[in-house]
């Protein structure tokens, strides 16, 4: 992921997306919404493989909707 300060790239970093855990909570949903609207991208999939079926929800970006 590429960071910018006004308009110049300075750096960038590696995003950790692998957590398990035995169910989600609301900061896991606000993490990866924030991915989403740092990276524009309109949908994405939370995963976790920590409970005993895995959970999968999706997530819309909606500032990021045309």
């Amino acid at each position: 992921m590429d960071i910018f300060y006004k308009n110049e790239k300075v750096g960038n970093r590696r995003v950790d997306f692998f957590k398990a855990l035995s169910q989600f909570e609301s900061l896991h949903f606000a993490q990866a919404i924030n991915y989403l609207e740092a990276y524009k991208l309109e949908v994405g999939l939370l995963l976790n493989f920590g409970s005993e079926k895995l959970a999968i929800k999706r997530l819309i970006n909606s500032k990021h909707i045309k």
